[in-house]
């Protein structure tokens, strides 16, 4: 007999509310929750495939051990034996930094995700960590941390108000958004033209999102900062700077005005191949609507100015007035916030307080580039010990980083290496231990990440869907058994990590005069915590901190894990709205407008003026049924349009003797793939397109669908030397390659 659950899908950023139909312990379909609160019933192929992904046959169910060289089945106690005897000696030898964490995108889908690797890192004391961040989003991390003080202060757009949306190397339609939470992304966009509105398109793609658009520009790939740069320079060109409301809490408005001042339309024309009357129309219009926002994502932060993209994307919200106003772009306020300090100067943002030890590569937001990876492992030098161990957590980077053959050679050399991840893939089979978290259905859910980025402000949670099953383990307990096992604490009870979490945490907000706890006993307000489980109980304490909480008895109105329990559709909190200054941590307690590290590399930005490259450069893509290299191995979500084919323009493929369907070999500066050409005219002439997360052809893993038609990966075409120098993001797009025939060569 069926029955029916609710689940929020972690399958990408835009959390939707599901209802599953369940039949024993199997999940059997998957439609939109018409009562959620944020989502409304819409749902993508991703969602409606929640069973297939849930129930994927090749889903590792008990953790594995390698024993004479090979990975074989173990126990949970065999498992984390190993992992304390293959940690512990590397630590006590070599010192913490011999120890590598590398947090992969999947990590931010799941309440362990987002609970415990800060504990296990702290714990560790390790500098050597790398995220998914630096190969996608570290430039606007970097941006915001500049501007507001805080690299996680983001501002997103108010879509369900503006007037004028314009967004650059984005296309939601695809994607469902990425930092910005926005379920139904496509629907708002329609509603937004529905209500008279503007949409605008940067892209050298004509995606389906610029097909929508009123407007779409065809930029040359990389040169996003030099267009954004001429836009900036035409509001104060033409007198249309207008901070409105903004302006008591901005400095540097004039010094950014002599900065800008070589950046005219007519000087990166040539550059961005777009006209120079086109680029004053976009100032034009973005100054003159009634509200505005301006959204950049990955196509605008993979590139050799990514922060300075992401820089500029704000500036423009900034001196347009539409920076935290309602319809412009907003600061999300989440219900796991940390309870809101009184606005005033801060500590401020800062960048390259260490380095790389191999090419020194400063680190931005605690993390190193993972780029660096496989050169932090396979090189010596006098700078202190290599990489020895790693813990790989929901992460592919011989996928996902640039030169990845390089990195599968560096994985082997390393002492130990213990991966958690459902899936035996291209990183994971090089591990000692592999700790397999539960399918999805089986582990509760609360989007801790993409509540700060999301464009309404709602709280949802859901419990587990099924029971886990037995001889699963929770993903919280194995990251908890992971901490103590790699901190010389194997053994110990894991309910003593949560109970760590929420004594540090209460005592520090009883010491905090902000909290409406302070001064209270921490052991009392300890007792007060509700939820059946360690998870629950933090998640309990976050909320009732939180900016909404009921301050534990403060404010009976307010949030709690049981009030939230009895509403699971979720609890609306109201649209965006205004918050300057609170959110600030500058130094100033204000919008650094123009901060010294964005300064000293705008020369760089100005030297690019000059730059054409000649030939082909490449640019990657998104397809809607699949996330990153982590769904290839599904079924529903593969074939179609999903696949990995290489998009080259019409005249470009006759010019090179390419015919559609046909064999063709691509060379980069880190090496050659060959995949089947695809004539399309829906990307500009000069770029060839190949989508990111594919290459499942190497032994070893246990993907067995995905390796039917494995695709190539796009990143060995890259050798990892080309980074964005303020955020330490890898180039991704805009980079030359060289394109020929299978029989022509190269």
């Amino acid at each position: 007999m069926s029955r029916t659950a609710l689940r929020i899908c972690p399958l990408c950023e835009a959390t939707c509310g599901l209802t599953l139909t369940i039949e024993g312990t199997r999940v059997t379909g998957a439609r939109g929750d018409r009562d959620d609160v944020f989502s409304r019933g819409f749902i993508c192929p991703k969602g409606a495939s929640f069973g297939a992904v849930d129930g994927d046959p090749d889903r590792l169910r008990g953790p594995l051990v390698r024993r004479d060289g090979e990975l074989r089945e173990a126990t949970w106690e065999e498992a984390f034996d190993a992992v304390a005897a293959g940690l512990r000696p590397v630590v006590e030898r070599y010192g913490p930094n011999a120890v590598g964490v590398v947090l992969g995108n999947p990590n931010v889908h799941t309440m362990a995700g987002a609970l415990y690797p800060t504990v296990l890192l702290g714990a560790l004391g390790t500098r050597s960590v790398f995220t998914a961040s630096t190969v996608d989003q570290m430039p606007k991390h970097v941006s915001c941390g500049l501007l507001y003080g805080d690299a996680n202060a983001i501002p997103v757009p108010d879509l369900d108000r503006t007037d004028h949306l314009l967004l650059i190397g984005a296309n939601p339609l695809e994607s469902n958004g990425s930092l910005c939470t926005a379920p139904d992304f496509p629907g708002k966009l329609k509603a937004l033209k529905a209500r008279g509105g503007t949409l605008t398109v940067i892209d050298p793609r004509r995606t389906r999102t610029a097909k929508l658009a009123d407007r779409h520009i065809a930029v040359r790939p990389g040169t996003d900062a030099l267009l954004l740069a001429a836009m900036t320079y035409v509001l104060y060109d033409e007198h249309l700077v207008e901070l409105g409301e903004l302006a008591p809490h901005v400095q540097g408005v004039e010094e950014l005005r002599a900065a800008v001042r070589d950046f005219t339309p007519e000087a990166v024309a040539g550059a961005c191949d777009v006209d120079a009357d086109e680029i004053r129309t976009l100032a034009r219009e973005l100054a003159a609507a009634p509200t505005a926002a301006v959204y950049g994502r990955i196509g605008s932060c993979t590139v050799p100015h990514g922060t300075l993209a992401s820089w500029l994307v704000d500036v423009l919200n900034i001196l347009t007035g539409n920076l935290d106003r309602p319809g412009g772009a907003l600061f999300p306020q989440a219900a796991t916030d940390r309870t809101p300090r009184p606005a005033g100067p801060g500590h401020g943002f800062a960048l390259g307080r260490w380095h790389s030890r191999v090419s020194q590569y400063p680190e931005a937001k605690g993390e190193l580039p993972l780029s660096a990876l496989a050169e932090e492992i396979d090189t010596a030098t006098a700078e202190g010990e290599p990489i020895r161990a790693l813990i790989a957590v929901a992460a592919n980077p011989v996928l996902s980083a640039p030169d990845g053959a390089r990195l599968d050679k560096a994985l082997d050399s390393l002492d130990f290496m213990v991966s958690v991840d459902p899936y035996l893939n291209e990183t994971a089979r090089h591990a000692d231990v592999v700790l397999p978290p539960p399918p999805p259905s089986q582990s509760p859910h609360h989007d801790f990440a993409f509540n700060t980025l999301a464009v309404r402000n709602q709280v949802r949670y859901t419990r587990p869907a099924i029971p886990l099953e037995p001889g699963r383990m929770a993903e919280t307990e194995i990251f908890a058994r992971l901490i103590l096992a790699a901190t010389g604490m194997h053994g110990a009870d894991p309910a003593a990590v949560d109970t760590m979490v929420v004594d540090q945490t209460l005592g520090k907000a009883v010491k905090d005069p902000n909290s409406p706890v302070h001064g209270r006993d921490p052991r009392e307000i300890a007792a007060q915590l509700a939820g059946e489980t360690g998870p629950e109980r933090r998640l309990d304490m976050m909320l009732r901190l939180g900016p909404y909480g009921d301050g534990f008895g403060v404010r009976p109105d307010g949030l709690s894990l049981e009030k939230l329990l009895a509403h699971p559709h979720g609890i609306d909190l109201g649209p965006l709205a205004s918050r300057l200054p609170q959110p600030l941590k500058t130094r100033s307690g204000k919008v650094e407008l123009l901060p010294q590290p964005i300064v000293d590399d705008l020369p760089r930005l100005r030297q690019a003026m000059g730059d054409r490259a000649d030939g082909l450069v490449l640019v990657g893509r998104r397809h809607l049924r699949s996330n990153n290299s982590w769904m290839h191995n599904v079924p529903a979500l593969t074939g179609g349009t999903n696949r990995c084919t290489l998009h080259i323009h019409p005249e470009d493929a006759e010019r090179l003797g390419v015919t559609d369907g046909a064999q063709v070999r691509v060379k980069g500066a880190g090496g050659e793939v060959t995949a089947p050409a695809e004539i399309t005219d829906a990307l500009r002439r000069g770029v060839v397109s190949l989508p990111h997360g594919w290459g499942h052809d190497r032994p070893g893993t246990r993907l067995s669908h995905a390796a039917t038609d494995p695709g190539v990966n796009v990143n060995q075409l890259l050798d990892g030397s080309l980074l964005d120098p303020l955020s330490g993001n890898a180039v991704l797009n805009g980079v030359p390659v060289e394109v020929a025939a299978l029989s022509a060569p190269l």
